[in-house]
C-alpha cells in the first residue's frame, strides 16, 4: 500500500492532489485542519492535511481466471474510502480484506498455533534467537519494533498475535497487511489505558519532574490552552525559585495571556496563594527542576506545596531520556501521588518505544506529548492513535 500525505489551503484543492497524485482509486485514511505560521503559536493560518492510499495490487486482483476445475476462490476486497475523521479506519481496512474463503485449517495446524503462541510467551524465549524463523512481514515488524526500543515482553506478546495471524491468513499476508494487523493490535493495548489532557476536575494541577525536561513551556502551553480554547480563567503559582530566569520566563507567558503569577518560597507562601486566587477556575503550578537522583528534592517539593484532594499533579519526561532513567525519575517521584504523565521533546528523538514500555510497567496514564517550543500548539493531546503513530513513524 502506498501511503501519502498531503497538505493544501482547502479540502478541494487537497482532494484534487490526492487524484493528481495517486488516481480515482485512492483511499482517504484520515484527514485534519492544521494550524502554521503565526507569532509565539498566535495568528496561525489553516490548512487540511489529508493523508491517503492506494493499493498497487488493487487492479491485479481483477484479472481473468482460467479455471480448470471448480474449486474455492481467495477473494481480495478493495479497500473501501472511509469519511474524514474515523478514527477505527485501520481497523476497518484490515478486516475488508476477508480470508473466510480459506481452506479450514487442520488439526495439526491448530495445534502448531497453539504451540508457538506458547512458547513465545514463555520466560524461556528469546525473539533475537528466533528471528531467522519468522516469515519476511513479521521480521520487519520485528525489527521496527526493536529500532523503537519496545521492551523485550511486549515485544513477545506482540510476536505472538502477528504469527498467529500469519497462519491464519494461510500464511499469504503481505507486510502492508501484517503492519496494519500489528496497528490494530496497538491500538487494541493503549485502549485500556488512561489517556487525555485536563480533567478540570481539580482545581489545582502541578508539573513536577527534573531539570531540563520543559515543565514550564509545558505548563504555558497548558494555559494558553485554558485561557483560549476553554475560556478559563487562569493563575500561575511558581516555587522555582532556583533556577536562574525562571520567574522571569514564566512571567512573560504570564503578560502574554494576561494571568496572574504568585511566587511562593514556602508553605505559608502557597496557603497566601490559594487564598488569593479562590475565585479562579484554575491554578497551574510550577516547580524547580534538580537532579532526580537526590531525594531530598522530592521531599522538599512537600515542604512548599500542599498536595491535598484539590490538586493533579503530572510528571514531565523528557523522551530524549534512557529508559533506565525514567524508570528511576518515576520511582524518585512515587512519593507524591502522580496522576498522568506528561511526555515532552517528541520532535527531538526518533524513538519512542518508552512511552508505551513505561504505561505497561506502572499502569500510568499520559496527558500530553509536546513536540516544539511553539505556544501552545506544540502539544498533542494523549491517545492510543496519537501513540501509534509515533511508534510507527506515521506523521
Amino acid at each position: 500500500m502506498k501511503i501519502k500525505k498531503i497538505t493544501a489551503a482547502t479540502m478541494p484543492e487537497a482532494m484534487k492532489r490526492v487524484r493528481a497524485e495517486l488516481g480515482d482509486d485512492a483511499v482517504i485514511l484520515n484527514s485534519k485542519v492544521i494550524e502554521t505560521g503565526g507569532f509565539l503559536g498566535f495568528f496561525r493560518k489553516k490548512s487540511f492535511e489529508v493523508i491517503a492510499a492506494i493499493d498497487p495490487l488493487q487492479k491485479q486482483d481483477v484479472k481473468p481466471i482460467i479455471k480448470e476445475k471448480p474449486k474455492p476462490a481467495s477473494v481480495s476486497v478493495p479497500i473501501p474510502v472511509y469519511q474524514p475523521g474515523d478514527q477505527t479506519n485501520v481497523l476497518h481496512a484490515m478486516r475488508s480484506k476477508t480470508y473466510s474463503d480459506l481452506p479450514k485449517l487442520s488439526d495439526d495446524i491448530l495445534k502448531e498455533i497453539t504451540e508457538l503462541k506458547s512458547l513465545l510467551k514463555s520466560e524461556s524465549f528469546k525473539p533475537e534467537r528466533a528471528q531467522h524463523s519468522y516469515p519476511e512481514p513479521i521480521k520487519q515488524i520485528q525489527r521496527l519494533m526493536e529500532d523503537q526500543e519496545i521492551s523485550t515482553k511486549l515485544q513477545e506478546n506482540f510476536l505472538a498475535e502477528l504469527l498467529e495471524q500469519w497462519y491464519l491468513t494461510g500464511q499469504r499476508a503481505n507486510k502492508e497487511e501484517m503492519m496494519l494487523f500489528f496497528h490494530t493490535k496497538l491500538n487494541e493495548f493503549l485502549s485500556s489505558m488512561d489517556f487525555g489532557g485536563l480533567s478540570f476536575s481539580k482545581k489545582f494541577v502541578n508539573v513536577v519532574g527534573p531539570t531540563g525536561v520543559g515543565k514550564t513551556t509545558t505548563l504555558a502551553k497548558i494555559a494558553a490552552d485554558c485561557v483560549i480554547k476553554y475560556k478559563k480563567k487562569v493563575a500561575f503559582i511558581t516555587t522555582d525559585t532556583y533556577r536562574i530566569g525562571a520567574i522571569e520566563q514564566l512571567k512573560t507567558y504570564a503578560k502574554i495571556l494576561n494571568v496572574p503569577l504568585e511566587v511562593c518560597y514556602n508553605l505559608d507562601d502557597f496557603k497566601e496563594a490559594k487564598e488569593k486566587f479562590e475565585d479562579f477556575d484554575l491554578v497551574l503550578i510550577d516547580t524547580a527542576g534538580r537532579n532526580f537522583r537526590n531525594q531530598q528534592y522530592v521531599q522538599d517539593l512537600q515542604q512548599i506545596i500542599d498536595f491535598s484532594n484539590e490538586m493533579e499533579t503530572f510528571l514531565v519526561l523528557s523522551l530524549t531520556a534512557k529508559q533506565k532513567d525514567m524508570e528511576q525519575i518515576y520511582q524518585q517521584f512515587s512519593l507524591i501521588r502522580i496522576n498522568k504523565i506528561i511526555f515532552t521533546k517528541a520532535d527531538e528523538t526518533s524513538v519512542y518505544g518508552s512511552i508505551i514500555n513505561m504505561l505497561a510497567k506502572y499502569k500510568i496514564g499520559i496527558s500530553y506529548v509536546t513536540n516544539g517550543q511553539n505556544v501552545p500548539d506544540d502539544m498533542m493531546v494523549a491517545s492510543p492513535e496519537v501513540i501509534v503513530k509515533l511508534l510507527l513513524g506515521v506523521v
